[in-house]
């Protein structure tokens, strides 16, 4: 099981004399993960410490202190909390009293597991995007059906005839919104698993209601 937050997250420390503050952000892919660490970094912070996650993407960086002993502790903070879709960045404002290795160790990966733990989270349903086109004849009907299915409009575009949608689904009813889809519409409309990130995609096979 695993969880991703509601919104942004912080907490701060002090610890012998530096001071600690971590903000974590859900981010749905790496370069939203790379934007809010260079809109949240501080120039006036001696480190600016980063970790992320999302699925089995990761990267962390120590910003200059000793390697191994900032952005990794953050990232296992993001694993031992159960997290994902999750950037953590921890900014240090040195105090005047080194820590050590095992000290910043501690530091960072346990000022970032508090700020996740303190932070409101939700657990994490495998989605996936489907692009669903359907003609203006069937799109009330159809539309109506997609609350029962946890499926939610992600984007929308209308033309002449009819509506493109972008939705997001849990994958375990996929296959089942699809084949009432084919059935409400007589197989008028076209659904096609897509990428969230990219615009490659496959048809979707289904069936229609005969007459």
């Amino acid at each position: 099981m695993s969880f991703t937050l509601t919104g942004l997250a912080s907490h701060q420390e002090e610890i012998k004399k530096s001071r600690f503050a971590a903000l974590a952000l859900p981010v749905r892919d790496p370069g939203q993960a790379l934007r809010f660490f260079a809109q949240h970094s501080s120039p006036d912070a001696t480190h600016n410490c980063w970790a992320y996650r999302i699925g089995g993407e990761y990267r962390f960086n120590d910003d200059g202190e000793p390697g191994g002993t900032a952005g990794r502790p953050i990232l296992q903070a993001i694993e031992g909390q159960q997290c994902d879709r999750v950037a953590v960045l921890v900014l240090r404002w040195f105090g005047g009293i080194k820590l050590g290795s095992g000290g910043l160790v501690r530091a960072y990966g346990g000022v970032a597991a508090q700020c996740l733990r303190l932070a409101d989270k939700v657990e994490l349903v495998d989605e996936v995007f489907v692009d669903c086109r359907c003609d203006f004849t069937d799109l009330a009907l159809v539309q109506s059906r997609f609350a029962s299915f946890d499926a939610r409009v992600v984007d929308e575009s209308f033309d002449g005839s009819g509506v493109d949608w972008r939705l997001a689904l849990p994958r375990s009813r996929e296959k089942e919104l699809c084949a009432l889809v084919a059935d409400l519409t007589r197989g008028r409309a076209l659904w096609r698993l897509a990428s969230a990130t990219g615009p490659a995609m496959q048809r979707c096979a289904y069936s229609s209601k005969q007459d």
